[in-house]
């Protein structure tokens, strides 16, 4: 189905949004640094550390959680007094960077106050949650979600697993049985009328871009492709300089070769990026030379070698 987004595009608030989001979003990262995912390689560095510490298991499961339109569902009264709570357990003497709280709350309120659009010839004014094209809505919509998830987060902390965010999506690692897993997601469904949550628990997950499985113990990540994804990146024809289309399959290598920890997956990646390029109208021996040089610059000729063998 189709959503309407809220462009915001030179909108009457959107310098203000801008400017709360700059002023707001570095201090919420630091405060929310250790719970939050940045990318896809955050979470396999994370993975990779429990591995380190013995806490991976063959009972080791996976837990991802989806928040539904988080953006649009934040109440405006409750967003409100979670910002005005949150600038005052960071604030020093009361001012974030050089400004008053009560500035703060004063231009979050012009923002989601003034979400309007257009549409057949008739004017809307946003009256739940905040707009999908605003700045200032994500760092708001993280705000109201970092309270929310302190319970989950002390849960995860006490029985020695993993926890991160990344906006509306969440995953965990616990080696808790699925029946206390699920009982405790119950009780965080119930929390908050606004926050909606779907959750799979399982030995194999996706999350972002990484496929990740416990095999027996063993920690498995591959590249995650959603279904409805197409193999189209910049043509080769396109009049862009050549060192934009020499650095695209070197970096959809090194992607490969950071998310696969199997060596089969990453070659069966490699693959999917040869005939992506060759779909695109890449020239064969211009790919060949840029596989070349991913191997040749990270001193992996020989993984090159064997793989080629292999075909």
């Amino acid at each position: 189905p189709l959503r309407p987004i809220i462009a915001c595009i030179n909108g009457p608030t959107t310098l203000i949004s801008k400017f709360l989001n700059a002023l707001l979003a570095p201090v919420f990262l630091t405060v929310v640094r250790e719970t939050t995912f940045i990318n896809d390689i955050d979470v396999i560095r994370k993975l990779e550390k429990y591995v380190l510490d013995g806490l991976f298991q063959s009972t080791t499961k996976f837990i991802v959680i989806d928040v539904t339109d988080l953006y649009t569902m934040i109440p405006r009264e409750g967003a409100i007094l979670a910002l005005l709570r949150f600038l005052e357990e960071n604030s020093y003497q009361g001012k974030i960077g050089s400004l008053q709280i009560d500035s703060i709350m004063k231009l979050a309120r012009l923002v989601i106050d003034n979400n309007c659009f257009v549409y057949n010839n008739t004017y809307y004014k946003q009256s739940r949650g905040g707009a999908m094209g605003s700045a200032f809505t994500q760092v708001l919509a993280n705000i109201y979600m970092y309270y929310w998830e302190q319970d989950l987060i002390k849960y995860t902390t006490e029985h020695k697993g993993i926890y991160g965010r990344y906006i509306d999506d969440i995953f965990m690692a616990t080696n808790q049985t699925a029946m206390e897993i699920q009982q405790q997601l119950k009780k965080m469904m119930n929390k908050d009328i606004n926050i909606k949550i779907t959750y799979e628990i399982n030995t194999s997950v996706n999350f972002l871009d990484i496929t990740i499985t416990n095999e027996n113990g063993q920690l498995k990540t591959s590249i995650y492709h959603k279904p409805t994804t197409e193999p189209y990146i910049l043509p080769f024809t396109s009049d862009h300089p050549r060192h934009i289309h020499r650095n695209i399959p070197y970096a959809a290598l090194m992607r490969a070769a950071r998310l696969c920890s199997n060596v089969n997956d990453f070659n069966s990646e490699q693959i999917r990026i040869d005939m992506s390029l060759l779909l695109n109208n890449y020239p064969p021996k211009f790919i060949k030379r840029q596989f070349q040089r991913f191997f040749t610059s990270n001193d992996a000729m020989p993984v090159w070698e064997k793989l080629d063998e292999a075909l």
